[in-house]
């Protein structure tokens, strides 16, 4: 099974743009494997937009993919999502990854944008056929509940032949949504036991509807902390962890040293998941950065030497 360890943030955990940029290039000149925002368009706690940020990093890296963990397909229009994901693929020469889902029925985005919650599983469903085809197909009609489309064609094309789609969510419809048309499944904090379920599941469900997905393309994600489980932003993100999930942070969170980090990627690997986005913890500027340094310079050599990576002969995601 080929490794790849890529580093997401949700909330913008620095000072500014300045201090954001060292983080990237930081990330560049080592060897992490790729960049991923968390998507949230409104509320009071600071995030970046994630379509946004998939074009400067396409323009502040060389090497780096990146993606979004994951778009919440109801806020958006389809096209016009469709459309941004083939410019960022072209002008990044292939190192977009995006990642979509049907949203937290608890994020604000719903009251705010008066969008029932009660429709964001077809609407998503929806979304996905409409980008799906547009990305392939010269002209694309489209009639049903939420959207009508009339020879709506994008131009450039992405510049992956077969740009990846993958699907976060872990409920029954979420497993039959990747398994129909998903590339690859992304995790979303699940426990290593829970997410193993979960992909045991999406093969099945694929099996049945005559296809398979890549055994590299399953990944999860988790927060890491070299250092105490008592700092104060490893307490706080516990708790709202926990609060959110009503899980046990220590089943998923990494605290301690590169050892307890490569225990907890390899507790994934056992349950079938090899694509992972891990969120350093950190109070300040200072804080992330020399988290981030420490996993490149202890972690990813080591988990590079126990799970290699295979060589990418294209541009296409691995």
């Amino acid at each position: 099974m080929s490794v790849a360890i890529g580093l997401g943030i949700a909330e913008f955990p620095f000072s500014g743009a300045a201090a954001y940029w060292r983080w990237i290039d930081m990330c560049e000149a080592g060897d992490v494997d790729s960049i991923w925002q968390t998507d949230r368009i409104v509320g009071r706690q600071p995030f970046l937009e994630s379509m946004t940020t998939m074009a400067a990093l396409a323009g502040r890296t060389r090497r780096l993919r990146f993606g979004m963990n994951v778009v919440s397909l109801a806020f958006r229009d389809p096209v016009l999502l469709a459309k941004q994901c083939a410019t960022i693929d072209l002008l990044s020469d292939g190192r977009l990854l995006p990642a979509f889902g049907i949203g937290s029925p608890l994020g604000p985005e719903w009251q705010a944008l008066g969008i029932d919650t009660r429709t964001r599983g077809r609407r998503t469903d929806e979304c996905l056929e409409i980008i799906r085809r547009l990305w392939r197909e010269e002209q694309v009609d489209f009639s049903s509940a939420f959207y009508q489309l009339k020879g709506v064609t994008i131009a450039p094309k992405p510049v992956q032949p077969d740009l990846p789609m993958w699907i976060g969510g872990s409920s029954d419809a979420a497993i039959r949504r990747t398994a129909r048309i998903g590339t690859g499944w992304l995790g979303g904090g699940n426990p290593p036991a829970e997410a193993g379920r979960i992909v045991a599941a999406i093969k099945a469900a694929a099996t049945e509807a005559g296809r398979s997905i890549d055994e590299d393309h399953y990944g999860a994600g988790f927060a890491f902390h070299f250092g105490s489980r008592d700092a104060p932003g490893v307490v706080r993100a516990m708790d709202a962890y926990a609060k959110r999930t009503g899980r046990d942070a220590a089943q998923v969170f990494a605290v301690g040293d590169a050892e307890t980090i490569l225990a907890r990627v390899a507790e994934y690997v056992d349950a079938g998941l090899s694509k992972f986005i891990l969120q350093p913890l950190g109070e300040d500027d200072d804080a992330i950065l020399a988290q981030t340094r420490l996993l490149i310079e202890q972690v990813l050599p080591r988990a590079e030497t126990r799970w290699p990576r295979r060589a990418k002969v294209t541009t296409t995601n691995t």
